[in-house]
């Protein structure tokens, strides 16, 4: 009998370790479909950009006041398509906004993984710093969530005009950990998404912006990551908000226009 219960909970010991290594990918990122098209208008361009491998990332460019125009690159998060940003772009201060959809979201090809996120976010930058339209100088990265590990590796590698992250983690190990706390998740995660380790060398300007009901990635996170910034910081607590109606609160667009005013 004691024979028989060992080895269940041995094979539980290493089942459940070995189903997270595996399906990992499954569990972290969530891709969706285009959910429609921004409405046509003048400002609104459809991209798209040949990435590694040449994988094709689309998305569109929702241009701004004057040109070159100031822009805010935003990356979203695991289950976000972005499309729906694109009608809300008044809310940017005049800035133009470009909407790239991860790998296997959207229209976008390929398929999602923490190297192929990074090493995007930095061809979405590159490319729309040879805009015309673009002012190359005053660039901001916007990431929310999953899509906040990316702006702040893009920030660590290229120098930007300001950094707005929406319910940021200092790792994506980290934020496992506090779920799963009977896992070895240090030892399971291949995608770890540690912007902990270079937010000390970053100097541009951030906006941090967290919910104060956030279960999903808890506020403690986001303090962690925002203590270690190197550059000025403004800390900003959406109230009555969680992990997905944050964005759905007037104080939180309040929160962006304001910081992207103070950018000029």
């Amino acid at each position: 009998m004691i024979s028989s219960i060992l080895k269940i909970l041995l094979g539980v010991a290493i089942g459940v370790p070995l189903f997270v290594w595996v399906f990992q990918e499954w569990m972290l990122f969530f891709p969706r479909p285009l959910d429609s098209r921004p409405a046509p208008r003048p400002n609104v361009e459809e991209v798209s950009i040949v990435a590694a491998g040449g994988v094709k990332l689309r998305g569109w460019l929702v241009k701004g006041d004057g040109a070159p125009a100031p822009l805010v690159i935003y990356f979203g998060g695991n289950a976000e398509e972005v499309s729906w940003l694109a009608d809300l772009a008044d809310h940017f201060a005049g800035w133009s906004l470009l909407l790239v959809n991860f790998r296997g979201y959207g229209e976008s090809e390929g398929k999602p993984g923490e190297k192929e996120l990074l090493e995007d976010g930095l061809v979405i930058h590159d490319y729309a710093k040879g805009r015309s339209e673009v002012d190359s100088e005053r660039i901001v990265a916007m990431g929310r969530s999953l899509g906040s590990g990316v702006a702040v590796h893009l920030a660590a590698h290229r120098v930007l005009r300001g950094v707005i992250l929406v319910s940021p983690y200092d790792s994506i190990v980290e934020v496992a950990k506090r779920h799963y706390p009977f896992l070895p998740v240090s030892l399971m995660l291949r995608h770890r998404f540690d912007s902990l380790a270079l937010a000390s060398r970053i100097e541009a300007p951030m906006l941090c912006l967290v919910a104060t009901e956030d279960r999903v990635i808890p506020a403690a996170h986001s303090r962690v990551l925002f203590e270690a910034w190197r550059g000025t910081k403004t800390w900003s607590e959406v109230p009555h908000s969680d992990h997905d109606s944050i964005s759905a609160e007037p104080g939180y667009w309040r929160s962006i226009s304001d910081f992207l005013k103070v950018l000029g």
